[in-house]
């Protein structure tokens, strides 16, 4: 393809498949001079980019293939050319890349510049990932599925313009209209790496150019455009009318573009027309029948036209140009409204199929107008029954009509005119509105605007709608031409001698011509600046739009044919390619586009056969592929992901183990090796069996991370020979900051023996207290057969382990299985990473990040609570993604962040327009219009009041609690709790901010049993399934509806909020209010006396029933998210929560809908508002664990940078641009790289710390970053302080520099420095590569004494250079500083710092001196800046192949061999299950053998990443600072406890032992042996754990109704378990295999 802006070079992408399976993308744009390499992680599929020069940033694409493959073209296993990225996804078991292959150039220049492509050929490149989360078969299928999208030919992008709005657009490249972006979704990881203009925006639809002229000169050029709206996707069935997002289905935005091209440096006029074609506006479908019948069509019975007005209150904002036109004519009146004109050419005759759609389209019209919502548009409809018309009347006629009646519209209307200045020098001439920026060099003067739109529509928006909008856009593109100067008049028709007959008529001037009156005559005369030439005729005497006048044989005798044929063509393309999308097939009757060739009678021979084939193609399609064309729709543009793709997360977690991740310490091997064990990080060495010595009790691996992060997961890839015991039995991990602050995660996790090769997972939740682990949990109760039943609702007993963000180093202890040689595999470490390079530059995430952060600084209560329990109904919780959490212990210390202590959070401003006498003027362009009289009234607002803090004295979160506790069960406790009252005794907990271990501490304090208050064990079993089954699909359904609001609120701005949030869940003391309530559900009240909630503000809102019409105070009516739920009145007595047969709610078609009306608490089915309760306390609990996130994440900036980095952002990027700050680098540096920067440099031990010295690790952040004024110091006690540098990767280490506090140095303060380099932790192997004396340089060097100067930002900071004689190869180094003692040798510094090595005095003794700074008298202190290492890092650290000895052969020959001793399965005479098959007893006949283990076969159950509807009306994602699931900040963990029944204990089951469950691919066959062999009778298996954050698939779900189960199907125990016992095989003979398992 060529460049779109005329270059020599045009984009290049190649993706690089190597040997080991990892995939690099090499990506070079058009318009850039250099080449980025993005690496795939082969692990999650997360794309990696760091920015760096000589690491992904390349001079060429021959530079960066030959990193890639390190110089060795072999090693590339495969290699494919692409010439644009149009997405990528990472779904869980692949990762797809979406690559454009073969490129067209549609419209090959605009004006302007840029060229639009439409994708010819692409290629899915389908990544294999390792990961090992469990993932469903129905999972696999759909993102096979999605990899079959049509994309080829129907898909078009342009790289240096927006596209997405009318040509020419005022926003950029990388702002475009999110309305008509198809990959957006599949654009984000490379937003989310910075490479955003690296993924191009894809528009679905058509994009097509034409050149015309006359005598063989190019004259004009017609570029048709057609972009498809993405907010009502889908196919022909199943998706029609309106949806929730306020679109119709196949909604296309149609423009005309055509210009005069010109030469280099000459500007170029154009103009464009733009209409609208889509299904009609309403809420309507249709049933297609399985007989060859017509498909029925249906309309809503359920607000039909809820939504129509937000439809045209959309296209009225698109369209609207009533000020923008600027000096346009003298007599031009001011457009005073938007005119949206509807052409309707459906069948209106009686008994036709579709006289009731024409019937509500009218209706909707009249509904809109009475509402008055839309007061400067004018919406008329134009009813013009297409076929009846042809029928009757025949085609010339039918076309003649709507000539008549498109005239007034399209002339009211107008087109879009102007010109591209190549030069922005002559700006000041233009007369029009000026546009420009960065996608082009000149500008655009436009001198007139389109105002309003035509939508023309059919059934379908197909067949009809394109031949009745290429006739009308016909007429346009005459007049287009016309006014550009183009005569498409023929001369078989007209004289130009005549050319002024045309009434008095005078036309304007095209552009860059002018008219003057000759100074003798008086003649007038006409100029054309453009070629520099006159004429005494006017360049375009016609009489504008005539030809609307004309009829069919006058306008085919007049007209040139031949741009009209080409312009039909365009149109004939254009419609197969939205029949194609919408229905699978082209489209019908298109003959009549053709009717102005002389060939036209050829069509009509074979159009008839043509329709019919046409017909039943698309009969069959819409049948049998429709479900599955729109599965795949939805899935390529992000939404209902929930239900397509239900485990894949969000954005994928990052894999910190890898280089430059290492080991701290060397782990032992059996055979010489050089790399220390580097293997075993590296996915090059998948297959890898590392043999550890020979009877090692322990293997210790200590692994520096190569970021910060926090971790979540541990990955261990088993790797034996051909006996599986070889690798370890169990394992403990451990996590810290540091080598000093090692914290235990996990201990004694068990490894079952599985196959070489298999990947588990350990997920892990950061340290728990072992104090929260005694009282609750799990932990409180390890190895007891009497466990409580399990929490089916929610986890009740969640522990909550430590989050930090700066975790950089992970010990792993593992424990052999048997004496021998344990085997390791590879090992992987994963978790979540902040944007620090982002926070540092102040962009991106990173500046998203700071921004909340500043704000979370300076908010000391951010959360208000009032009496409603939608906590997050403002923005305050949403917005800010729960930004505050507390410290973990009293509750005093908590700030309230569900809630809060006061305040109102449930005041709804309900926005009110703008409201403005407007009067219309008439005119005789808008007379077509309906008249109407503009009174426009304001939408009455709901005043909520709210309720302020008293000023009662303040109360521990732990009493309050006690508190609602006693409320609920009087005075002495004698009450028992109720499922309800149980419930909302949770919301208050979780609104207070306790912890569940928090919480039981306190009921234990007052001697209350906490289960006695668990909800879990107040249900019924049977209830309890049907109810999980009800709250699912309620998450399900509100998560469809966050969805639409977010779509549906494109090109409208925020939707206003509803009156009712969507639990509306009355807190203990609120209940009705009385007055004019008429249902009075809620009259039953306990009072709180700590956690009153007052009533006071139901009390000022009255609703009405929708079933009963009764009037209804807020306390006693349903919350919202009860009306998406299906049969939800309690006359559907056997609900079930899954049918949304006939409902508006479908989550399969994307037709989900957000109702306006009300339901009161008596007719809501009883289930439906338990669910409600349930979900909330839900909600409140994933709310809790994003407030840690974010709690953690405020932590760890501030550890990083210190406050003051907060308070100098405005400033730091003011004083200090990215050009200063490399020059300033560059120059310290001496051309040199920074070796230590934060994060990919750490310290690896703790250092002590002043109280007000800025933190330790601002010491290794970049130049710019924190306060000029803020530094290290330590404390003044303190004389010596140790820094242990990791670096980022190994490098060559050339010296150390040191930056001067602002403070300085004195004599007292100088230190003495000394620096040691290793590649391990152990000091004896260290090396000293000089010892320097500071305080020696005071004499030549007097600025580096005493507070600094105002400087210059381009100036050094004041430094100290340590340089090494020779450079050292390192990764860790050592900087010693020690303040001066008496009678320490010291070393005179010449003035160019080259300072020399010394010995240390080890006999100086101590001196306290004078002041610190130069300033004031006190004790000296340690202090610096910045500590920079310089040097240049190794590019390519060498893989390692040892040489094959003798003894390694014999070893690996040994690992081969078989194990003496084979699993067997041991017969069972009977089995049974029970608890919902999560328990299962086995009965063993007499002479069974001693039992050795069991194997269990991996649960297919998968963790959904929606368990909750959403807690706020604004994505959850969009807030997000760390995208940080709820499912890895507090991961479910299952059990399995393994009882036996043994002989002489009675009855009894004695638990032999418990394992914790790792997480693998379903099926995995995981052998677990006993800690000893048993004998016994009867055997029994539990499952315990958080069970109810599984589920399964939607697919493989049970529609039973009133038998669904508490727990999916997939953890059931059912041909899971078998018993197995070891023997040799040589003594079971030859029948040994059967029974081998």
């Amino acid at each position: 393809m060529e460049s779109p802006v005329g270059g020599s070079r045009s984009t290049s992408v190649v993706v690089v498949t190597l040997d080991t399976g990892e995939v690099y993308i090499v990506v070079t744009l058009s318009t850039g001079n250099d080449t980025q390499v993005i690496y795939v992680d082969p692990m999650t599929g997360l794309l990696h980019y760091r920015g760096k020069f000589g690491f992904d940033i390349f001079r060429s694409e021959n530079e960066a293939l030959d990193y890639v493959t390190c110089g060795s073209p072999w090693q590339c296993k495969s290699k494919i050319h692409a010439s644009a990225i149009l997405g990528y996804a990472a779904l869980g078991s692949y990762g797809l890349l979406l690559v454009a292959t073969k490129l067209a150039a549609s419209i090959p220049y605009l004006p302007g510049g840029g060229c639009v492509f439409t994708v010819a050929e692409s290629e899915w490149i389908k990544i294999p990932l390792q990961n090992p989360q469990p993932q469903g078969k129905e999972e696999v299928k759909n993102v096979q599925e999605l990899t079959e999208l049509d994309i080829d030919g129907k898909h078009y992008f342009c790289e240096t313009r927006d596209i997405t709005r009318p040509f020419p657009s005022r926003m950029t490249l990388l702002s475009p209209d999110d309305e008509f972006v198809w990959n957006g979704w599949l654009s984000m990881p490379f937003k989310n790496i910075g490479l955003m203009q690296y993924c191009v925006f894809l528009l679905q639809g058509f994009a097509e150019s034409r050149s015309f002229g006359s005598r063989g000169q190019v004259e004009g050029i017609v570029a048709l455009t057609a972009r498809r709206s993405r907010l009502h996707p889908g196919t022909r069935y199943l998706a029609r009318g309106l949806n929730s997002c306020f679109s119709t289905g196949n909604e296309v935005e149609c423009e005309q573009l055509v210009w005069v091209p010109k030469r280099a440096g000459q500007s170029v006029p154009f103009n464009t027309y733009i209409w609208r074609r889509g299904t009609i506006p309403i809420w309507w479908g249709a049933e297609l029948k399985i007989t060859a019948a017509e498909a029925e069509i249906y309309v809503s019975d359920r607000e039909p036209y809820k939504g129509s007005s937000q439809y045209y209150e959309r296209l009225s904002k698109r369209y609207d140009a009533r000020n923008l036109d600027v000096g346009v004519g003298e007599n031009q009146k001011k457009k005073v409204f938007v005119p949206i004109v509807c052409v309707n050419l459906l069948r209106n005759g009686e008994g036709k199929s579709e006289c009731i759609l024409v019937h509500h389209f009218e209706e909707s019209l009249n509904h809109i107008k009475s509402t008055r919502k839309l007061p400067y548009s004018r919406i008329h409809l134009i009813n013009y029954d297409w076929h009846a018309r042809i029928k009757l009347q025949g085609e010339q006629q039918t076309i003649e009509e709507l000539w008549k009646l498109l005239k007034a519209p399209t002339l009211a209307i107008g087109i879009s005119e102007g010109d591209y200045l190549p030069s922005r020098q002559r700006l000041k001439d233009c007369r029009g509105e000026i546009l420009y920026n960065d996608d082009f060099e000149g500008a655009f003067c436009l001198r007139s605007h389109q105002n309003g739109v035509l939508r023309f529509n059919c059934a379908d928006s197909l067949d009809r709608t394109n031949a009745a909008s290429y006739f009308g856009a016909l007429q346009v593109f005459v007049e287009q031409c016309r006014r550009l100067g183009i005569s498409l008049d023929s001369d078989l028709a007209y004289d130009y001698q005549s050319i002024n007959n045309y009434g008095g008529y005078t036309a304007p001037l095209p552009p860059g011509w002018e008219k003057r009156s000759d100074a003798v005559t008086g003649k007038t005369y006409y100029i054309d600046h453009n070629t520099r030439t006159t004429t005494w005729n006017h360049p375009c005497p016609d009489k504008p739009w005539k030809r609307f006048d004309m009829t069919f044989d006058e306008f085919k005798r007049s007209t040139i044919l031949s741009p009209v044929s080409q312009l039909a063509e365009l149109f004939v393309l254009a419609g197969d390619i939205h029949a194609t999308l919408y229905t699978g097939s082209k489209a019908m009757h298109s003959q009549i586009l053709s009717i102005f060739n002389e060939e036209t009678g050829k069509f009509k021979q074979f159009s008839a056969a043509q329709n019919m084939k046409i017909t039943l193609q698309r009969r069959y399609k819409n049948a049998l592929v429709d479900s599955s064309r729109q599965k795949q729709l939805e899935m390529f543009l992000g939404i209902r992901l929930f239900k397509h793709l239900p485990s894949v997360p969000v954005q994928p977690l990052h894999v910190l183990s890898r280089p430059s991740g290492f080991f701290l310490k060397p782990v032992s091997n059996m055979f010489p090796t050089s790399n220390g064990g580097a293997s075993l990080l590296s996915f090059k060495k998948k297959d890898l069996i590392w043999v550890c010595p020979q009877a090692a009790d322990v293997v210790e691996l200590f692994i520096y991370l190569g970021e910060p992060c926090h971790v979540c997961q541990l990955l261990l890839t088993v790797s034996h020979g051909a006996d599986d015991s070889t690798y370890p039995a169990t394992v403990d991990v451990r996590t810290g900051r540091n080598l000093d602050g090692l914290k235990l995660v996990v201990e004694g996790a068990f490894i079952p023996q599985c196959g070489n090769g298999t990947n588990l997972l350990i997920p892990l939740s950061g340290p728990i207290s072992a104090e929260d682990m005694a009282i609750t949990g799990a932990g409180a109760r390890l190895h007891d057969q009497f466990t409580s039943p399990l929490s089916l609702l929610y986890d009740f007993e969640e522990l909550e382990g430590e989050l930090d963000f700066l975790t950089r180093v992970v010990a792993l202890t593992f424990y052999p299985a048997a004496s021998g040689s344990p085997t390791l595999g590879e090992v992987e470490i994963l978790g979540v990473s902040l944007p620090w390079n982002g926070v540092f530059a102040n962009e991106g995430h990173g500046a998203k990040l700071t921004e909340l952060a500043k704000k979370f600084h300076k908010e000391t209560n951010p959360f208000l609570s009032g009496s409603k329990t939608d906590p997050f109904s403002d923005s305050s919780l949403s917005d800010e993604a729960l930004s505050t959490s507390a410290k973990k212990g009293s509750a005093n210390d908590w700030v309230d962040l569900l809630t809060g202590a006061g305040g109102d959070v449930f005041s709804e401003s309900v926005s009110q327009p703008v409201t403005e006498n407007a009067a219309y003027k008439g005119g005789d362009l808008l007379d077509f219009l309906d008249q109407a009289v503009v009174d426009y009234h304001d939408p009455e607002a709901d005043h909520k009041s709210s309720t302020s803090q008293d000023g009662r004295p303040q109360e521990s979160g732990s009493q309050k609690y006690i508190n609602c506790l006693k409320s609920l069960l009087g005075p002495h406790m004698e009450r028992k709790l109720d499922f309800l009252e149980a419930m909302k005794l949770e919301i208050e907990r979780l609104q207070l901010n306790l912890s569940a271990a928090e919480r039981d501490r306190a009921l234990l304090s007052i001697g209350t049993d906490p289960a006695t208050v668990n909800p879990n064990f107040l249900l019924d079993e049977s209830y309890m399934g049907r109810l999980c089954r009800v709250a699912s699909t309620l998450a399900l359904l509100g998560q469809a509806e966050l969805e639409d609001k977010i779509n549906g609120a494109i090109g409208l701005g925020k939707i206003e909020d509803n009156f009712i949030d969507f639990w509306n869940v009355n807190r203990i003391g609120e209940s009705c209010s009385g007055g004019m309530c008429e249902v009075r559900a809620e009259t039953k009240a306990t009072l709180s006396s700590s956690s009153m909630v007052s009533s006071t503000e139901g009390s000022k809102s009255v609703f009405l029933c929708s079933q009963c019409q009764k009037k209804a105070c807020r306390a006693c009516c349903a919350g919202r998210g009860a009306l998406i739920l299906p049969n939800y009145t309690r006359e559907a007595t056997n609900y079930n929560g899954l049918s949304s047969h006939g409902s508006q709610v479908d989550l399969s078609t994307n037709r989900s809908v957000r109702l306006e009306s009300v339901i009161c608490k008596q007719c809501c089915y009883e289930m439906i508002l338990d669910a409600l309760v349930l979900d909330y306390v839900r909600v409140l609990i994933s709310s809790r664990r994003r407030a840690r996130a974010d709690s953690a994440v405020f932590k760890a900036l501030n550890e990083v940078t210190g406050s003051s980095f907060l308070d100098d952002l405005p400033d730091r990027g003011q004083s200090f641009s990215n050009q200063q700050i490399v020059k300033v680098l560059k120059q310290l540096l001496s051309g040199e790289e920074s070796l230590a920067e934060f994060p990919f440099a750490s310290f690896l031990h703790s250092v002590e710390t002043a109280s007000d010295s800025a933190p330790l690790l601002s010491l290794l952040t970049p130049l710019d970053s924190g306060s000029r004024h803020s530094y290290w110091k330590a404390p003044p006690n303190i004389t010596s302080a140790e820094f242990v540098i990791v670096l980022g990767t190994l490098s060559d280490v050339s010296g150390v520099i040191l930056l001067v506090s602002p403070c300085g140095y004195s004599e007292a303060d100088a230190p003495m420095v000394q620096i040691w380099v290793s590649n391990k932790i152990d000091r004896e192997e260290r090396s000293c590569v000089g010892k320097w004396d500071v305080q020696s340089l005071m004499s030549t060097s007097p600025e580096l004494y005493g507070p600094e100067k105002s400087v210059r930002e381009d100036k050094l900071p004041r430094h100290i250079k340590f340089t090494f004689k020779n450079s050292v190869r390192c990764r860790i180094v050592w900087i010693t500083l020690r303040l001066q003692r008496p009678g320490s040798s010291s070393v005179n510094f010449d003035k160019g710092f080259n300072f020399l090595s010394l010995d240390e005095n080890p006999f100086a003794q101590e001196t306290r001196r004078a002041s610190f700074g130069g300033a004031i008298g006190s004790d000296p202190c340690l202090h610096a800046k910045r500590i920079v290492i310089a040097g240049s890092p190794v590019r390519k650290e060498m893989g390692f192949t040892p040489s094959e000895s003798t003894d390694q052969r014999n070893y690996m020959n040994w690992l081969d061999r078989a194990p003496q001793l084979n699993r067997f399965k041991v017969p069972i005479e009977v089995e049974r299950l029970m608890d919902n098959d999560l328990v299962l007893e086995q009965y063993l006949p007499p002479s069974s053998p001693l039992l050795a283990g069991f194997r269990l076969d991996a649960f297919s159950a998968i963790k959904p990443r929606i368990t909750h509807s959403p807690s706020s009306d604004v994505d959850i994602w969009d807030t997000s600072i760390t995208f940080l699931e709820d499912r890895y900040i507090s991961p479910a963990i299952l059990y399995i406890q393994v009882s036996a029944l043994q002989e002489g204990i009675g009855s009894n089951m004695v638990t032999i032992a418990e394992y914790r469950l790792l997480e693998t691919k379903p099926g995995t066959a995981l052998y677990f042996d006993f800690p000893r062999q048993i004998q016994t009778r009867r055997i029994s298996f539990k499952v315990l754990g958080d069970v109810a954050a599984f589920t399964d698939e939607p697919t493989e779900q049970d529609d039973s109704g009133f038998r669904s189960p508490a727990v999916a199907a997939g953890l059931s125990l059912s041909n899971r378990i078998k018993l197995y016992y070891y023997a040799d095989p040589s003594e079971l003979g030859k029948w040994a295999s059967l029974s081998a398992i």
